[in-house]
């Protein structure tokens, strides 16, 4: 009964969800998200920021620039696009 239970927890079936903001959106469907993470230097252990840039897939063309936003994994949907729009956490001001 817990190796069942050890299955079920096991977290490599699912998709990657990742929050981060919206700098542009100038393609049609498409805005590009750039996700910031801390990660400790394996020497020195300070912090420091990491960015990375990724296109999601935005169908009602409905983000813009400086939104909050929570994507998820997905199938390839172009050459670069492997991402899809959940929802608009927080709208810029």
């Amino acid at each position: 009964m817990a190796e069942t239970n050890i299955q079920e927890t096991n977290t490599t079936g699912r998709k990657k969800l990742r929050t981060g903001k919206v700098v542009s959106n100038k393609s049609n469907k498409t805005i590009v998200v750039t996700i910031e993470r801390q990660v400790a230097h394996p020497l020195y252990r300070k912090y420091y920021k990491q960015t990375k840039k990724i296109m999601a897939h935005d169908e009602a063309n409905e983000c813009n620039i400086g939104d909050t936003v929570k994507v998820i994994e997905s199938r390839p949907l172009s050459a670069r696009k492997r991402w899809r729009l959940v929802e608009i956490i927080e709208r810029a001001q």
